[in-house]
């Protein structure tokens, strides 16, 4: 992985602009159960967020955006998280995408990011290829003036959402394994493939979209004609892992206050005693409590990592979200164990956190692909081996 060219990272614990938390205390937080119930897309809790500034938290001061780091960016997804996963989601590929236009887009792209007025996301997984979105199979091709694209994305987070998508081809011409777009969600031949029906996060919009001869100008191109990957492993990479880590966080956390509400607030009538006072479910609680705040203390070690350029950075940054990932579909379980039968019923915040939780697993890169990145890594073997060969 290259080195990230991403916003300085601030203090992990760092306070957002309070217009944010109000955001998501008055309008995200309300609307959570009825997005996952409809599947909806979170439109009115995205644009809430845009006017309190959160989509220009990482765009720079010169191009009208707060300049804040991916520190700060962490809480923000942690924070919203906890209210609703889905808007979480859509909040989280925005930031990611915003690393790659930050350091490669065009101005006026960068300036609408920055005034809340351009939602972005990443378009990199696709059907053929599958999770590995390093080895993308769609086409760009010279068309007269314009270059055309063709693929078929499988995955597009706010896909139909987002006002443009930081898009993913081979290269034009050049060697390499890939070269990045960006591609305005208006242009003409790309289609949605219905509506997202998935067991969690059912409104952050993750459908398949595709590319039936697409032309953008040859400016759209984001960086090196070829040079796709290696943009990508320094700035949306980097972004995704760490705040796909904050996200994980953020259901823990909420997933650990409903497990203390149920325990403090219900009784056991014909005892007299409460579920916490119970040395066993006290001692469920300690055990799932410990395994939140180790999640906590590497998010946080992996921020110091790249804010200090220590050399284990790149090796904290493929380990974070498999390590907040991996105890989020821990806790959730344990939390549904504490709570018990009421926790179980279809579209309680228990429930809809536990579907949320299992996410992180599945989402590319998954646990797995993290788990033989990390052993790469320490192995000093190649990233990417034969079996994940990416050209």
């Amino acid at each position: 992985m290259t080195s990230a060219v991403m916003p300085e990272p601030r203090a992990a614990d760092a306070a957002p602009d309070r217009g944010i938390d109000a955001a998501v205390a008055e309008v995200v937080a309300p609307n959570a159960a009825a997005v996952d119930e409809s599947g909806a897309f979170p439109r009115e809790g995205v644009a809430a967020l845009a006017a309190a500034g959160a989509l220009g938290l990482l765009s720079a001061p010169e191009a009208g955006g707060a300049g804040r780091g991916l520190a700060d960016a962490a809480r923000v997804v942690e924070r919203i998280a906890g209210a609703c996963g889905s808007t979480a989601m859509v909040v989280l590929m925005h930031y990611a995408a915003t690393a790659v236009l930050e350091a490669h887009g065009p101005d006026d792209v960068r300036r609408a990011i920055a005034a809340g007025e351009h939602l972005t996301t990443l378009a990199f997984s696709e059907t053929g290829s599958r999770s590995h979105f390093w080895a993308p199979l769609g086409t760009a091709s010279p068309a007269g003036p314009d270059v055309r694209l063709d693929a078929r994305k499988s995955f597009v987070t706010s896909a139909g959402e987002a006002d443009g998508y930081v898009w993913s081809s081979r290269p034009l011409s050049a060697e390499g394994p890939m070269t990045l777009w960006h591609v305005p969600s208006g242009a003409s031949g790309l289609a949605v493939a219905g509506p997202f029906d998935g067991l969690g996060l059912r409104g952050n919009a993750s459908s398949p979209v595709t590319a039936d001869g697409v032309r953008v100008p040859h400016g759209a191109m984001l960086g090196a004609d070829g040079a796709g990957l290696d943009i990508a492993l320094g700035t949306a990479l980097p972004a995704f892992l760490v705040l796909g880590g904050a996200f994980s966080l953020g259901v823990m956390e909420a997933l650990m206050d409903a497990a203390r509400d149920r325990m403090t607030g219900t009784r056991y009538e014909h005892l007299g005693r409460t579920p916490a006072d119970d040395p066993g479910a006290r001692a469920a609680y300690a055990r799932l409590r410990i395994r939140v705040d180790g999640a906590r203390a590497f998010l946080r070690d992996t921020l110091d990592a790249l804010g200090t350029g220590r050399a284990d950075a790149t090796l904290r940054v493929l380990q974070v979200k498999a390590v907040a990932g991996e105890a989020a579909a821990e806790v959730a379980d344990g939390v549904l164990r504490l709570c018990g039968g009421s926790a179980f019923v279809r579209g309680t915040p228990v429930e809809r956190r536990f579907r949320d939780a299992l996410a992180s697993r599945v989402m590319a890169p998954t646990t797995e692909a993290l788990h033989d990145f990390v052993a790469r890594a320490g192995l000093g073997l190649p990233l990417f081996g034969e079996e994940t060969r990416c050209c």
